[in-house]
């Protein structure tokens, strides 16, 4: 993820800081030495600030764990201001593995919680106070319990894109089929985000918030699953672009600016004297060439020389999710080692619009 740094592995799994994460570190030293009139509290306010993210980064490790279980990689945990993202490999295959893989974060969580109450069990601290209590003035173990178990109990709300929403959708493909198992989860978890934005119209404007990120995340999961399905097994020669430029590393970025102008293609892949690929020439890459290099430089300064190759019998629901993993804008086609198309997300996306508009005429 740009403006993301590194900052610890944990268990192999790079931790990465999202930028506006100290913004809101700032935010809160701002808000609690407000409050408190010093700079000790406003301190103090930061470093349980950290200590949740701390939980946050224990939970997404637990779905990290518990998918290596299954032999699927987390590529890395990132820290943002409304929590934490564990980017999976790939999502489980089987509805068991993501039902262990969805409610392994929760259980950190309980057994989080579970730890702390013992603590305060055995050293006589206060342990049934309301949530509310214990945050606002109780000691640093009892907040973080309570952190614990609001954590827990979000998560395992019936909607996407929390765990327990992937947990439902696990449990309905138990006994049914995928695509429809999302389809259901999804309506469920919108009916959810529906009742919380009409109660927080009456209680809390945050809720409303947390109802919209609710039902963007249903919808944006049913239509994830609905393109996967609609790919499989289709072969990428069936939606790669076919009618295409390319360019020679010796071109100059003014003869790519001129391609770039003259049609739609905006990635070119480049080849060299003997017509062999060694590189790609984005949008971007042109952009950057012409501001550091001038319009005299050769495409060669300026393309991208690390990219992904597809063959044209690969499966389109493989290559989609290679271009996701790589965040590639498009990804050259080779046929014994000559390039005989490009696949573009937009490519994909047609051909899916185009299969959608044949069911419907199908009945």
């Amino acid at each position: 993820m740009k403006w993301s740094w590194r900052v610890g592995r944990l268990f192999g799994v790079d931790v990465f800081v999202h930028a506006t994460f100290f913004i809101l570190l700032v935010w809160v030293f701002l808000g609690q030495y407000q409050r408190e009139g010093n700079a000790r509290g406003a301190l103090g306010g930061v470093l349980f600030l950290l200590a949740v993210f701390a939980i946050v980064v224990l939970h997404e490790l637990g779905h990290a764990l518990a998918a290596r279980r299954f032999g699927i990689k987390t590529k890395d945990i990132t820290l943002l201001p409304i929590g934490g993202v564990a980017r999976l490999e790939r999502m489980p295959d089987k509805p068991v593995q993501e039902l262990w893989v969805a409610l392994a974060g929760p259980a950190v969580n309980v057994v989080l919680a579970a730890a702390l109450a013992a603590y305060l069990q055995l050293t006589g601290g206060a342990l049934w106070l309301s949530a509310e209590s214990q945050l606002a003035g109780g000691g640093l173990a009892a907040k973080l319990l309570w952190v614990n178990v609001s954590l827990a109990l979000f998560n395992l709300l019936p909607a996407f894109p929390m765990d327990g929403g992937r947990a439902l959708r696990a449990l309905l493909a138990l006994r049914g089929n995928y695509v429809q198992a999302t389809q259901r989860a999804a309506a469920i978890g919108q009916g959810l985000a529906l009742l919380l934005g009409l109660w927080g119209l009456l209680t809390s404007p945050l809720l409303v918030f947390v109802a919209l990120f609710v039902w963007i995340g249903a919808a944006s999961e049913s239509g994830a699953v609905q393109t996967k399905a609609a790919l499989s097994g289709i072969p990428i020669h069936a939606a790669m672009l076919t009618d295409f430029k390319v360019l020679a590393s010796r071109d100059s970025l003014t003869t790519a600016s001129q391609a770039l102008l003259a049609g739609s293609q905006v990635d070119f892949p480049v080849l060299d004297d003997a017509g062999a690929l060694v590189g790609v020439l984005t949008r971007a890459d042109l952009i950057r060439g012409l501001t550091a290099h001038g319009a005299d430089a050769q495409v060669a300064s300026a393309m991208s020389r690390t990219f992904e190759t597809a063959d044209p019998g690969e499966m389109l629901e493989s290559a989609l999710q290679r271009m996701q993993s790589c965040e590639c804008s498009s990804v050259p086609v080779l046929r014994d080692r000559q390039v005989v198309g490009i696949l573009t997300p937009d490519n994909i996306g047609e051909l899916v619009m185009l299969q959608g508009a044949l069911r419907q005429a199908r009945g």
